[in-house]
């Protein structure tokens, strides 16, 4: 079992920048891939960042190139998210993928980003 707490989000102007932090624990060695989604009211939750073992990156086209995903010593995962939009208004959302059984999600329990403009 993973559990992952989120931090970091909160109020932000356009244009400015937020670092969100994800905290694995429990069995961090079943940690497949690492990453990010996040949902808005009324749509559905969307994939923006992930990265695995090997460090390959996925970044979704509304986010590439300003956000960028990195892990650390501890695998503990962030999210540098900078040139901040409106649009980018939502509950953002740590999530793994479990070595083992490769459906299996691992949430944490998000953290809100909202962007004035």
């Amino acid at each position: 079992q993973v559990q992952l707490v989120e931090s970091g989000g909160g109020l932000v102007q356009a244009g400015g920048s937020l670092r969100l932090s994800c905290a694995p624990s429990g069995t961090v060695s079943r940690i497949a891939l690492m990453g990010w989604y996040r949902q808005s009211p009324g749509k559905q939750r969307d994939l923006i960042a992930n990265i695995d073992r090997e460090d390959n990156m996925y970044y979704s086209d509304s986010v590439k190139g300003r956000f960028t995903v990195s892990r650390d010593a501890k695998n503990f995962l962030y999210l540098e998210m900078n040139s901040l939009k409106p649009e980018d208004t939502a509950v953002y959302y740590c999530y793994a993928i479990d070595l083992v059984v490769r459906n299996r999600f691992y949430w944490g329990q998000g953290t809100q980003v909202t962007v004035s403009s």
